[in-house]
């Protein structure tokens, strides 16, 4: 565009008006929007982009960190965890909102068709990744969180409740009387003026991303979401609510030279784990906090650095399957990004660095102050979210505090007096400021020198004098901030997030001086106030925007606790006022002998895509037609004819359309699908049906169709069915046995699964002998291993025997460790203990298990020779085993060894055993 856009008369505005305004598309205000609507508000849901493909779960999720199942994890348990994590700096009220009400929102998500991980009987397969506690949920199928979300909001019942504006910007909440009535914004596409004016405002606008400037240099390559450049913490600010903890930073390990995670959390649970060149685990903290980052970083820079995610001992069905997650759920770039230096996981260990600074209250503690109903410190304002201070909330911490606001804000109805002109004026020029100045500084020019300042300043270790600097850079940068020009929608939309990014940056230093102590390792390193100080500073730091326009501070006690955690003794008591926090003097190197007579000179005043396409198809008049229906939720009947339609585009196209909107029927239809001619439109209903698994009823025109699958000739749509008539509990022994002669493994595979799932042991026990497959063989292991003690067995021991001697190590490794789940009597007792000196690591770490369930006469002594084993897993499935006998002396003697072990998480275990 040449000519820049008219600004538009503040006079000119579009108003709008809702009992509930969501400000954020994401994770937290999607479901806000669900609940305030599901308890009766008019809802209006503001998103700078498209809510379909908006927020951190936009390519999805790969598992869920904090999950508390019953009968995993006990909610007292997970709260201790999070505020040991925290240094004991947390409202132990708002963690535990996320604690109690987790699992119920898990069982919502289901209801939705979110897929969560679980085993043939249908539990939760929650894993234990950290040292206590079994919190996390994996999520192999959750490429698909936010399209089942959108799928929600846009159910009919539910469009009758809730507005969505799409491309709607909002730069600042409107506040009369100390109390939120709206909010101000702009069109991003039309550059349109937007006002609205609510009952209450619920703020879910992600993390500040973009604060530190990665290390490649690029703007938009940061380890969080790009487009959440600190929208929500700044209009909180400006609306007068406090935040805290905004010293406390986000940083995490990623992939050298690519702003991903390495996801320790998804490859742990196959076996993945962080190594330093030696091939030595190295973390002693547990839980991810700032301390482990400490770690992290102090191994880097050592002489015992690059830090890698070790991945190339594992056999290929776990890399496979790791790939499958990593390269699609995770980024899609991933793989891409190993492909092009040469790499493979088969061969390469993954080399790990450390990301750029960024402010995030789910994944460190730093955030608008909320209450445990999500309310901020402005009445009717609320929080949820990355944005909101409930530290390492994570996910599900984020779907549960929506919820909470959504409750508590449904209950207002929309405010009706006069929308204060004042801030309308300042809201109107900062957005349209740029236009005035078309040819000024370019936004990404002066985004990289502010960002380079942060890294430079404010980026840890810290000192008050960098962090002085810090401020005189900021404060200078107001007047290219107020330069820069911009010519359409979008540079205007880019433009206010640079405020956005400059106010966060300021709170950032402004804080990281005002704690004059180190605290939350890494996130708050401190070298000129290198210890802890509970004394002064066991305490929150608060900030707020003061009456006058100065950032100022309290200094608030950390509430008593309602879970006591030994080493940390929160009184209570009455706030600290600090006011504000003034900068060291920085002008000169020492003090000066005598001050210079000098004039000072006032810096001049500021001038005032659609479902089921493929890119390489062409939008035929068909295709047209049917993506036209999506937003239409159209019934089945009217999507038939375009799942008969010749063109096998088109039919895809109708199965994402079918899936998205999920019509009565849809099931029975996907099933149908199954026996379409093309490869690719099969595939296309096994995906779908995979994904609306949870959601579908097992009726019998589904269940006939899926079970006519199983005969059909491709192998992909033959392990579907038997999957989802596994899920719906519509199969039995008969059927899923017929497939166990299967000529693919991959099928074979899923009647193994199915088979358990069904408690047919003997069927399973019966396939083991004749398996081919080496994969299947290992899965029939591990499907033995979760019949349990309860077994026959008659039935389940000889067939673990036949696995125990298998000629593949990994057949022989998955047999022990079943053996440590099922019981290990004295015959098999004596197989793991001569399998402690197999060649194969995988074998004696998995013959260490089984000793787990032995005769502590045999296990111990076997067990105490396996902790100097030169294997660091072997080791460590030693110090497990001997956990489970640590009632013998001679295994504590065993365990008190294995505390000065060169592996970290050896040293850790035995620790906790004794």
């Amino acid at each position: 565009m040449d000519t820049p856009l008219e600004i538009p008369a503040r006079t000119d505005a579009e108003e709008l008006t809702c009992d509930v305004l969501v400000i954020g598309g994401g994770t937290a205000g999607t479901m806000a929007a669900l609940t305030a609507a599901e308890h009766g508000a008019d809802v209006l849901l503001l998103e700078k982009a498209h809510v379909r493909h908006s927020g951190a779960l936009a390519m999805g999720m790969d598992g869920v960190n904090n999950a508390v199942i019953p009968g995993r994890a006990e909610p007292d348990d997970y709260v201790a965890e999070i505020t040991r994590a925290n240094d004991g700096i947390v409202d132990q009220s708002t963690v535990r909102q996320t604690a109690t009400r987790g699992f119920a929102m898990v069982r919502r998500l289901e209801s939705y068709g979110v897929k969560f991980e679980k085993d043939e009987h249908g539990e939760y397969a929650v894993r234990q990744v950290h040292r206590s506690g079994s919190y996390v949920l994996p999520m192999p199928e959750g490429k698909d969180v936010k399209k089942v979300l959108y799928r929600q909001l846009r159910r009919r019942e539910m469009r009758e409740r809730i507005r969505i504006e799409n491309r709607v910007m909002p730069v600042r909440v409107l506040t009369v009387a100390g109390r939120a009535v709206g909010a101000v914004g702009f069109n991003t596409r039309t550059g349109a003026f937007v006002t609205v004016r609510a009952g209450a405002v619920i703020l879910a606008t992600g993390a500040c991303g973009r604060l530190g400037l990665p290390a490649s240099g690029y703007l938009y390559g940061t380890y969080e979401n790009p487009t959440n450049a600190g929208d929500g913490y700044a209009m909180a600010y400006h609306a007068g609510a406090e935040l805290t903890g905004i010293e406390c930073f986000q940083i995490n390990p990623l992939i050298k030279d690519y702003n991903g995670p390495a996801c320790a959390y998804v490859a742990n649970p196959f076996g993945g784990y962080q190594v330093n060149r030696h091939g030595e685990r190295f973390v002693d903290s547990d839980y991810w906090s700032g301390q482990m980052m400490a770690e992290f970083a102090a191994e880097v820079a050592s002489d015992r650095g690059p830090v890698y995610l070790k991945l190339s001992h594992l056999p290929e069905e776990s890399i496979s399957a790791l790939e499958s997650i990593l390269h699609s759920t995770e980024r899609p770039t991933r793989g891409t990004f190993h492909a092009g230096r040469g790499h493979d996981y088969r061969t390469h260990d993954v080399e790990m660095h450390i990301s750029e600074i960024g402010l995030c209250g789910g994944h460190s503690a730093s955030g608008v102050r909320v209450d445990d109903h999500a309310r901020t410190t402005v009445p009717r304002l609320y929080a949820a979210g990355d944005l909101a201070c409930v530290p390492h909330n994570y996910m599900i911490g984020a779907f549960v505090f929506g919820e909470l606001a959504g409750v508590d804000a449904a209950r207002y109805t929309p405010y009706e007096g006069p929308l204060p002109a004042h801030q309308l004026d300042e809201a109107h020029e900062l957005i349209y400021r740029p236009l005035r100045n078309p040819d000024g500084p370019p936004q990404p020019q002066v985004e990289y020198k502010l960002r380079r300042f942060v890294n430079d300043y404010v980026a840890p270790p810290k000192t008050g004098a960098r962090l002085s600097l810090a401020l005189e850079a900021f404060e200078r940068m107001r007047a290219d901030i107020a330069g820069m020009g911009a010519r359409t929608p979008h540079e205007l939309m880019r433009c206010a997030e640079v405020t956005f990014i400059r106010d966060c940056a300021e709170m950032a230093a402004r804080a990281s001086l005002a704690r004059t102590e180190s605290r939350w390792g890494l996130y708050h390193d401190r070298l000129d106030h290198p210890h802890r100080d509970d004394a002064s500073w066991f305490h929150h730091l608060d900030l707020r925007k003061s009456p006058s326009g100065a950032m100022e501070f309290t200094a608030r006690p950390v509430a008593p606790y309602l879970v006591p955690v030994p080493g940390y003794t929160p009184a209570g008591g009455p706030s600290r006022p600090l006011g504000q926090v003034h900068p060291d003097q920085v002008a000169t190197a020492g003090a000066r002998e005598a001050a210079p007579v000098t004039t000072r000179i006032e810096p001049a005043a500021a001038t005032t895509a659609h479902p089921g396409t493929d890119a390489g198809t062409p939008a035929t008049p068909r295709l047209l037609e049917l993506l036209a229906l999506t937003e239409e939720q159209p019934e089945l009947d009217a999507l038939a004819p375009y799942l008969g339609d010749p063109e096998p585009a088109v039919r895809r196209t109708a199965i994402a359309v079918l899936t998205e909107t999920t019509p009565a029927g849809t099931g029975a239809a996907l099933a149908a699908a199954l026996t379409d001619t093309d490869a690719s439109v099969r595939a296309a209903a096994a995906a779908s049906l995979r994904e609306l698994a949870e959601t579908l009823a097992a009726d019998p025109l589904l269940r006939d169709r899926l079970v006519g699958a199983l005969s059909g000739t491709d192998p992909v749509v033959r392990a579907a069915a038997l999957d989802i008539l596994r899920g719906l509990r519509a199969g039995d022994e008969d059927l899923f046995a017929a497939l166990l002669s299967d000529p693919d493994g991959g099928v074979r595979g899923a009647a193994v699964r199915a088979l358990v799932s069904v408690d047919a042991t003997a069927a399973v026990a019966r396939a083991a002998a004749a398996e081919p497959s080496r994969e299947v063989r290992v899965t029939i292991a591990k499907a033995l291993a979760g019949t349990g003690p309860a077994a026959d067995p008659d039935v389940l021991l000889p067939a673990l025997t036949g696995l125990a001697g298998d000629p593949d190590a990994l057949v022989r490794a998955a047999a022990y460790e079943a053996l440590g789940a099922t019981g290990c009597p004295g015959p098999l007792a004596a197989h793991a203990e001569a399998a402690l000196s197999d060649p194969a690591w995988q074998v004696r770490a998995g013959a260490a298990t089984a000793l787990a369930a032995a005769d502590p006469g045999v296990a111990v002594p076997a067990l105490a020779k396996a902790v100097s084993d030169p294997n660091a897993d072997v080791r460590k499935a030693a110090v497990l085993a001997l956990t489970r006998h640590r009632g013998s002396d001679d295994a504590r003697a065993a365990l008190a060894t294995a505390t000065a072990d060169s592996d970290a998480d050896v040293r850790a275990y035995a620790g906790r055993a004794l």
